[in-house]
């Protein structure tokens, strides 16, 4: 029975897994990058999504007294009523554009999960292949 032997020195074995765990960690580095620059970009969206929707809000706010208004002075004239429509409206969408924004916010939606899923394997590959 005959024993074959790996020519690499412990030395070489040793300069290999430096090597590959340089490698590793700056393919890790860039992927954490990417992932940030992504979800800085969906922040950004989302502040756009916000502002959006408080100057919706605004304009209802200024629909809705102005109904009020028409509504107090005409007493109950159809004009008032239309306003008061229109404003509820503006509104419904300002709040809706104001709850997505903030849901594009939260820090679950901002976390690298890719990057973390990625470790997550290497340590487990790491662990396998380690004596």
């Amino acid at each position: 029975m005959s024993v074959d032997r790996d020519p690499k020195t412990i030395p070489s074995l040793v300069t290999d897994l430096v090597e590959q765990l340089s490698t590793l960690v700056r393919t890790e580095g860039q992927l954490l990058r990417s992932e940030l620059k992504e979800n800085a970009s969906r922040a950004g969206s989302g502040v756009m999504e916000i502002a959006a929707g408080a100057m919706l809000l605004l304009a209802a706010l200024i629909v809705l007294l102005q109904a009020l208004i028409a509504g107090l002075v005409e007493a109950g004239l159809r004009a008032g009523w239309a306003a008061l429509i229109v404003g509820i409206i503006v509104a419904v969408i300002g709040a809706i554009l104001v709850k997505r924004g903030t849901s594009n916010m939260s820090p679950s939606e901002l976390t690298p999960s890719r990057t973390a899923a990625q470790l997550r394997k290497d340590g487990q590959l790491a662990r396998e292949q380690t004596p």
